[in-house]
């Protein structure tokens, strides 16, 4: 049998872990009339309280976000944070530093849909900012 301090602190650990996204790549395809260029759509799901760490998206990738379900609270660049629900959306320029993205709810889950038109040899859609570790 396990102790019961054992179960608290490790109940404990897990609570305070940071929750993360989760990011499922939904289509990839060549954009036909814009040589070079490709549309990627990706899912990507935040449980309640959970966040994305800072992150830069890709320099030749601008990006439509749509938030599907929830509330999504998200600052790009240097830009204010803003708070967006479902059916709304916004634009991110290459190069974007992604400052603040995270579910505003601490019991809804949410989910964004990131529309990218970025070069069709690209490297990762998204990197972590080293500076935010």
């Amino acid at each position: 049998m396990i102790p019961a301090h054992l179960v608290l602190a490790a109940a404990l650990a897990v609570a305070a872990a940071p929750l993360n996204e989760t990011a499922t790549p939904l289509a990839s395809r060549p954009i036909p009339n814009i040589p070079g260029k490709r549309l990627v759509a990706v899912n990507v799901d935040y449980p309640p309280g959970a966040a994305s760490p800072p992150h830069r998206h890709a320099g030749s990738a601008f990006i439509y976000a749509y938030v599907v379900a929830g509330r999504i609270r998200s600052a790009v660049d240097a830009g204010p944070v803003r708070v967006y629900r479902a059916g709304e959306g916004w634009f991110e320029p290459p190069g974007a530093h992604h400052v603040v993205s995270e579910n505003a709810s601490r019991t809804e889950p949410a989910r964004l849909l990131a529309i990218f038109i970025t070069d069709d040899r690209r490297g990762p859609l998204t990197t972590p900012d080293p500076r935010a570790r």
